[in-house]
């Protein structure tokens, strides 16, 4: 059994700031890459951040110079730092990792996701 647990999301003003945390748990081998998408009402699901467990990191160019993600491998944790937040980043979280247990070999599992709501 294996979770992501996130936390962080809410309400904010435009240019407003909040961070984003997801832990995963359970019967973990390795966690390659984690990252953050987000799905917006009645759009896809799309890549916000991602970082691989050798630290290298991508990010959707619509978040370049405001996002920042980061990550705790001895915690199995990742970060989304978010700066400068517009009315457009409002969407529903989603924290991502490709996670290998003894059971399933390497898998892409997800959380339950946190709204994000940029408001005045």
């Amino acid at each position: 059994q294996v979770q992501l647990v996130e936390s962080g999301g809410g309400l904010v003003q435009p240019g407003g700031s909040l961070r984003l945390s997801c832990a995963a748990s359970g019967s973990i081998v390795s966690i390659d890459a984690m990252g953050w998408y987000r799905q917006a009402s009645g759009k896809q699901r799309e890549l916000v951040a991602r970082i691989v467990s050798g630290g290298r990191t991508d990010y959707a160019d619509s978040v370049k110079g405001r996002f920042t993600i980061s990550r705790d491998n001895a915690k199995n944790t990742v970060l989304l730092q978010m700066n400068s937040l517009k009315p457009e980043d409002t969407a529903v979280y989603y924290c991502n990792a490709v996670i290998t247990t003894w059971t399933w070999g390497s898998r892409d599992c997800w959380g339950q996701g946190t709204q994000v709501t940029v408001s005045s």
